[in-house]
């Protein structure tokens, strides 16, 4: 039985001790919940792709307890810093250029040239990062290509004794996963996957932002970038205007169809910021209503509902065969 325990120092201190042996300990974030493995310990992040089931080719994010930490190998440049002066810690992760001799295992970074890092909010993860006093990487606690966990019990349910430690902080605040933005080259600055830090946000600093290329997609820089991610085991019906009564629906604002045999509203009140809390809560709980599939009313596209839109978008996509999802690196 894995063990779950609430974030007191006790806690944080066996979790820390944990992932400085190898281990891979769950903790809570401002988004979802991360899977957390010592990020120059190659054993340690061959375990945790092996947990997740996750693709080789698909580089992690380094969580941090200050932008200081990531210094010694990856390089800011001026657009970062004003970004880090911003926004760190909180919802966004930057790609740059990783300095020769990092520490950071190469199987973290995919063997790019580049690295994607992280000052998280949540003063648990931040405790615990301090604690262990190393970079830690940290893919939401899910099996990849699954939806994220936004509370301890659904990494337990999603990963069981693949963690040897959960810290329980709570359902997390924003809901989906950090903003990631590209800054290794310096002609431009991209956003690689919406998120808690919005497009306007971004560009009222950066100027305009470039889009990803489709052959970035194909051999992702970052996280959370291919086709079908973040996906419930139902098939997932978009921008629904209708809905039959053999599927569940996930309604926002006024706009609920009836006759759906399940539904679950993201924000009565139409709040994008209470939709993105609510959105894998959600899709998890559709799951378990007995329905043949998911509808999902048309989200508005604006701010954070970029994200949500993104999330669904890639929920919908044509999955892989999970059968043949690989179990190792």
């Amino acid at each position: 039985m894995v063990e779950v325990r609430r974030p007191d120092p006790e806690a944080i201190a066996r979790a820390a001790a944990l992932l400085r042996s190898g281990r891979l300990v769950a903790f809570p974030t401002e988004t979802v919940y991360g899977l957390g493995a010592d990020a120059t310990n190659d054993a340690a992040v061959a375990a945790l792709f092996r947990a997740k089931r996750r693709p080789a080719h698909n580089p992690l994010i380094v969580h941090l307890a200050e932008a200081a930490a990531a210094e010694s190998f990856a390089s800011f440049d001026e657009r970062a810093r004003r970004l880090v002066a911003r926004f760190w810690p909180g919802p966004l992760t930057l790609v740059l250029p990783q300095r020769p001799g990092s520490p950071i295992s190469r199987l973290a970074t995919a063997g790019l040239d580049t690295v994607a890092v992280r000052v998280p909010a949540h003063p648990v993860a931040l405790a615990l990062l301090r604690a262990v006093a190393r970079p830690i990487v940290a893919p939401s606690a899910n099996r990849s290509g699954r939806v994220s966990p936004t509370r301890a019990q659904d990494v337990v349910a999603e990963l069981g004794e693949a963690v040897a430690l959960v810290l329980d902080g709570g359902p997390c605040a924003i809901g989906v996963e950090s903003t990631v933005v590209d800054l290794s080259r310096p002609e431009d600055a991209r956003i690689l996957r919406p998120g808690g830090v919005t497009r306007d946000e971004l560009e009222a600093i950066l100027g305009p932002l470039a889009e990803p290329s489709r052959a970035e997609a194909e051999a992702p820089r970052a996280p959370g970038m291919l086709a079908s991610h973040y996906a419930p085991r139902l098939p997932v019906r978009l921008d629904a205007r209708s809905v039959a009564p053999d599927e569940a629906l996930l309604a926002f604002g006024t706009n609920e169809p009836p006759g759906a045999l399940w539904t679950f509203n993201l924000s009565p009140s139409g709040d994008l910021f209470e939709a993105a809390r609510n959105l894998y809560r959600a899709l998890r709980a559709a799951d378990e209503s007995g329905a043949r599939a998911i509808a999902v009313v048309p989200i508005p596209k604006e701010g954070i509902g970029e994200a949500i839109c993104d999330r669904l978008a890639r929920a919908a996509a044509p999955r892989p065969d999970r059968s043949s999802a690989p179990e190792g690196v």
